[in-house]
């Protein structure tokens, strides 16, 4: 799909092997990079990682912060803090997560960002719901905002993943124009 001068894709894989400046981590609050694709990306990128999240200290749900990406492919790794299910205001929470990774996106000028499905994993959001709020903030950005992104990839981790994040996808109408 293309929003403007953006393509939008899917690829099921490993995010910390994609070939983009900057990847989405599934962050926690405090910054600690354990298991999932935060655990995924600091095997794959090493201990700078944490190191840089250790100094920012803290983001809030729904935040966003930016780090190098140590020995991965990309150039930044982009901290999103995704709602735990039964907090309160989840949709709002994981909405505020997407709408600050592309804006910190847009201010350090990365050309091309994955993201993963935040907040599916052991925050126990709903898969059909993220991907129905990641997709749909993601193009309202693309339509209002001037943006340096030209590729947007979401990269699925299981086949199931991908199948829903796919039908959301191919349900939206095809956006050409600003």
């Amino acid at each position: 799909m293309r929003v403007g001068s953006t393509e939008i894709a899917l690829l099921k894989g490993d995010i910390t092997l994609c070939d983009v400046e900057a990847v989405v981590n599934a962050a926690n609050s405090m910054l600690k990079m354990g298991g999932g694709v935060a655990g995924a990306i600091l095997r794959r990128g090493g201990q700078s990682i944490q190191e840089e999240c250790d100094r920012i200290g803290y983001c809030p749900v729904g935040g966003a912060v930016i780090t190098g990406a140590g020995r991965l492919r990309a150039r930044y790794v982009i901290h999103a803090v995704g709602p735990r299910m039964g907090e309160g205001d989840e949709d709002r929470k994981l909405s505020d997560a997407v709408l600050n990774t592309l804006k910190l996106a847009t201010q350090y000028n990365v050309k091309s960002l994955a993201f993963p499905a935040i907040s599916t994993g052991v925050f126990g959001f709903p898969k059909k719901r993220c991907a129905e709020i990641m997709i749909g903030t993601t193009i309202d950005y693309l339509l209002r905002e001037r943006t340096s992104l030209e590729k947007i990839l979401f990269v699925l981790y299981d086949d199931e993943t991908y199948r829903v994040f796919e039908e959301v996808l191919n349900r939206r109408p095809s956006q050409r124009t600003r």
